[in-house]
């Protein structure tokens, strides 16, 4: 049964099962067990989509049932809500990101301090266990994505900087089921480091999970601070997958983007898959829905698609294998004749894609940001958990 609401959440489905909840990682049971309003929970290696919608189960796992079942126990703690507690304290207050930090622990983290959360996000994302393929980090990617993908330069609004996902209605919106998975999946270390505004950590967490998964390195700086209820973005601003390139044009020029850079930002499709529970698309885009490659554009560009038969919504299959899918909008990237000469670039040069994509994908996690609230004036660089080995 496809879930269109938490907000019809029952008390009934405020504890799981105990065979379904003891199959889920320590971490996120505990957060499941919390009462306080503070929402979130589990982990969740599955969903790198840039449109409203989110890889799935499909044949990579079986865990997908007993997570969504998890989401909704966590929407439902503190009276049916899925929100944060309205925040009220010194640090939400602050105007930047140093007076935030320096308002919870009394300094202003440097880079050595966000290089340790970016490493426990990045030691976290292989504990997905059947969730999906078994990573966490394509919804950590869509969560990052989503969080800043609202803004609107017309009015100065949405964007990364109030992480108003938090709060209903903007958690409920449809194109953002799911993603109290990720963001459960995350709260454990907001606990840990409690001197990290959710913006930063969710948009370092996305960083975190493109570069660990042999994706580039993204340029990426601290300085977000949590908003208030009051700044909950209306819905409709993320890209809905089921339309064409008009649609694409107008969400994306609204946050300032160009085609070449809607069509670098569509990359992200090499994570992650759809799942039916929560956009009703299903299936992932590539064979290896964890690595981050240019495998997208090559295969949208050269696999024959076809519409999927199917009691869903429509979506195209590939005619040989039928076990990969390509969303309408992912489509209208080559029948447009724009989009389409980015797309051939891409498929031709993965290392120009890498550099398009990053730029992109930094500018995407800074929208909505005022400039003095930054940390640092030059972004910093994140280092793997690989280079960081290599160098002992």
């Amino acid at each position: 049964m496809a879930l269109r609401s938490l907000s019809a959440v029952t008390p009934a489905l405020r504890v799981c099962n105990s065979r379904a909840f003891s199959s889920i990682p320590r971490g996120a049971q505990q957060a499941a067990r919390r009462t306080t309003t503070l929402t979130a929970k589990p982990f969740a290696r599955s969903s790198a989509r840039f449109y409203a919608t989110e890889p799935g189960t499909g044949k990579s796992g079986s865990g997908g049932a007993t997570w969504l079942l998890l989401g909704v126990a966590v929407a439902a703690i503190g009276g049916g809500y899925y929100v944060y507690s309205s925040p009220q304290d010194a640090e939400t207050l602050a105007k930047s990101g140093k007076q935030a930090a320096k308002a919870a622990v009394g300094k202003t983290p440097k880079l050595e301090d966000y290089q340790q959360v970016y490493n426990k996000v990045a030691q976290l994302l292989d504990e997905a266990g059947d969730y999906d393929d078994g990573s966490y980090g394509p919804v950590l990617v869509r969560l990052a994505w989503h969080a800043s993908g609202t803004y609107d330069k017309e009015t100065n609004t949405g964007g990364s900087n109030y992480a108003t996902m938090r709060f209903n209605p903007e958690a409920l919106h449809g194109a953002n089921n799911g993603l109290a998975i990720a963001r459960g999946v995350l709260e454990p270390l907001k606990k840990e480091f409690s001197w990290i505004s959710y913006g930063d950590l969710w948009t370092l967490a996305g960083v975190a999970a493109i570069q660990e998964a042999g994706g580039p390195k993204v340029p990426w700086r601290a300085g977000r601070i949590d908003g208030f209820e009051k700044d909950v973005t209306p819905d409709g601003r993320l890209p809905d997958a089921a339309q064409g390139g008009d649609h694409l044009r107008n969400i994306f020029y609204r946050m300032g983007f160009n085609d070449q850079e809607i069509v670098a930002l569509a990359g992200a499709h090499a994570l992650g898959r759809c799942h039916v529970d929560r956009s009703g698309f299903e299936g992932p885009w590539t064979f290896s829905p964890t690595s981050f490659t240019n495998e997208f554009y090559n295969l949208l560009l050269n696999e024959k698609w076809q519409w999927r038969k199917w009691n869903g919504p429509k979506q195209l299959e590939d005619k040989k294998t039928k076990s990969l899918m390509m969303l309408p909008t992912d489509y209208a990237l080559i029948q447009d004749k724009s989009f389409k000469k980015t797309v051939q670039a891409y498929a031709a040069d993965e290392s120009l894609f890498f550099k398009d994509f990053s730029a992109a994908f930094a500018r995407l996690l800074e929208l909505g940001v005022p400039t003095s609230q930054w940390v640092t004036s030059t972004p910093w660089e994140l280092k793997t958990l690989s280079e960081q080995t290599e160098k002992k």
